[in-house]
């Protein structure tokens, strides 16, 4: 008999180094690492300077958050801009600027959307996750899951950008265990580039064009019997 796979909590954990790396390294044309330690806390919190944290559910439920120093926010946002096309001298130069919030938020959008795309890849189960909420503060502020988790875990990774800035992430779930029961073909791999791509393109509904005021006025005129 073929021996069981089980994914546990840091299986899970590193679904989400690996979606949060390579979306932020794709995004910003620069390295992103993570340290191959992880570290058990009992509670997550946001601390400076910014905080962004975002709640999932679903097959299981959980908390993440990122806790970004100033200059690993700056960095990052500006990196994604010049890798945008924005000149640097356009760009916002404090971490306090609500352009540097929007950025890092929609950032933390593609992160966990990767992630939640790589569970159902991986464990064959669905997540959902609320909108990222940003928070520029001094203080530390801890927050909790709004959930009633029977065995909570909590577990906090370092991240280092190519300059050198640090930032973690924090991520508190339910203690869980999956386990394989019989081979299956995982689904398409997931590319970060394409989920980074369809964020930066404008919504518009399929099948539908503009229509130009040249067809209006000539719609009117057939009606009118000119």
């Amino acid at each position: 008999m073929p021996k069981e796979k089980t994914v546990t909590t840091d299986g899970i954990l590193l679904m989400l180094c690996s979606s949060l790396s390579e979306v932020l390294a794709s995004a910003t044309a620069s390295g992103i690492n993570y340290s191959p330690m992880v570290q058990k806390i009992n509670k997550t919190c946001l601390k400076p300077d910014i905080g962004c944290f975002v709640l999932f559910d679903g097959g299981f439920s959980g908390l993440v958050v990122i806790n970004f120093t100033a200059e690993a926010a700056l960095e990052i946002y500006q990196n994604y801009m010049m890798n945008m096309g924005m000149p640097k001298s356009e760009l916002a130069t404090r971490h306090t600027s609500d352009e540097v919030g929007n950025v890092l938020g929609e950032l933390m959008n593609q992160i966990v959307g990767d992630f939640t795309g790589r569970v159902a890849k991986e464990l064959l189960t669905s997540i959902s996750q609320n909108q990222p909420k940003m928070l520029t503060i001094n203080k530390e502020v801890v927050i909790s899951v709004n959930t009633n988790l029977d065995r909570p875990q909590a577990r906090r990774v370092t991240f280092r950008t190519a300059q050198n800035n640090i930032f973690y992430l924090e991520l508190a779930i339910d203690k869980t265990e999956f386990i394989q029961l019989h081979a299956f073909e995982s689904q398409g791999d997931i590319n970060p580039d394409e989920i980074i791509d369809q964020a930066a393109k404008p919504s518009q509904a399929p099948g539908k064009k503009q229509t130009s005021s040249d067809d209006i006025d000539e719609d009117l005129l057939r009606e009118l019997g000119l």
